[in-house]
């Protein structure tokens, strides 16, 4: 059973998500009738796909602080996809994707139905502002669904403070990223900064911090959190990274290669022009960032990083952070369960093919 799955884990923050986004959909409607794409995107969206690893993070890091199970403790954890959304459907536009899951993005889908009701005006320009107001809609609904789920007032102002944190570090960090971009900046000190604020911070450790505060957690808990949670999440970020690069299409929902086409600063990247002689470094920078980029061009460079042994360096990378997440869950006395629930979420974070 994947880890996602035990207690029901993924069924109950579905249900939660399903029963939200339903009630925001009549909201829409009784605005105007032109709301409903709207509602019908963003319910695509989040309950369309989704890994739901930020909620089993939270909910394990709660169990395993002595929190007890109930519905309103998984409402409001179910919040961390409208986080999620809200970055994934502004990273998309950012970075010019086409497809997330191999679905149409967020920008695309309303640029086609610009272009297929015949409006007046650029197709692409209303995309990119639908994408934009759908992330912050997404945003906000994170908060509401945060103060509606049923919380004790105490449990939400523990809880609101790391909640405020989190949104805040994944913003940074996505500017530190297209700053980093057009930048050129390719230090591997400057691709693990953006790893750990853009995606890592908010991919483990604020959730885990997140479960803390609503069990009321002692320091000593939240320290080995901490220390868990921060190392995941680069190690969580660097197997995406090797994904954008080598992954299987079919697995990942976008294009083999998308990160090159992109232009990221990944550590991978970095790691690449660190080690590779002057023409693969070359060869890797003329082309990074390059939307033309076709297969034959995308497996060239795939043979500089691979040749270089940044592929190498990295997939070792990912099993010393991993290695030294799972160490910091020895130092702490956790719920036996939610302990093994976290050991087993860290090998399937770390180990995914999509």
């Amino acid at each position: 059973m994947s880890p996602v799955d035990r207690a029901g884990l993924r069924q109950r923050v579905d249900k939660a998500l399903t029963e939200f986004l339903a009630g925001q959909r009549v909201r829409l409607a009784a605005v105007d009738d032109a709301l409903g794409p709207v509602a019908e995107a963003i319910e695509a969206f989040v309950l369309g796909g989704g890994k739901r690893l930020r909620p089993a993070f939270a909910y394990w890091g709660f169990r395993g602080a002595g929190g007890v199970d109930g519905d309103q403790v998984l409402t409001a954890l179910a919040a961390l996809e409208f986080v999620q959304a809200s970055a994934l459907i502004h990273d998309d536009l950012m970075d010019r994707s086409d497809t997330r899951r191999g679905e149409p993005a967020v920008h695309r889908r309303f640029a086609t139905r610009h272009r297929e009701a015949g409006w007046g005006g650029d197709p692409d320009g209303f995309g990119d502002a639908a994408a934009i107001l759908l992330g912050d809609l997404c945003l906000v609904w994170s908060d509401e669904l945060l103060h509606s789920a049923g919380l004790d007032l105490w449990a939400l102002a523990r809880a609101r403070p790391v909640f405020d944190e989190m949104r805040t570090e994944v913003t940074v960090g996505q500017y530190l990223d297209v700053l980093t971009q057009v930048t050129g900046d390719t230090s591997v000190e400057r691709a693990s900064k953006v790893a750990r604020y853009k995606s890592a911070k908010y991919t483990v450790e604020r959730p885990m911090l997140l479960g803390a505060a609503l069990a009321d957690a002692p320091e000593d808990v939240r320290t080995a959190y901490s220390a868990y949670g921060l190392p995941l999440g680069e190690a969580f970020q660097l197997r995406d990274d090797v994904l954008g690069v080598f992954g299987d299409p079919t697995l990942t929902g976008k294009p083999a290669g998308d990160d090159l086409r992109e232009g990221k600063r990944t550590y991978l990247v970095a790691a690449t022009v660190e080690a590779t002689d002057d023409a693969g470094r070359e060869l890797l920078l003329s082309r990074l960032g390059d939307p033309e980029l076709d297969e034959q061009g995308v497996a060239r460079l795939r043979e500089v990083i691979s040749g270089s042994g940044a592929l190498a360096r990295t997939e070792q990378r990912i099993v010393t952070l991993t290695d030294t997440a799972l160490a910091a869950l020895t130092a702490v006395d956790l719920d036996t369960e939610a302990r093994q629930a976290l050991v087993d979420l860290a090998i399937a974070a770390t180990r995914r093919a999509d």
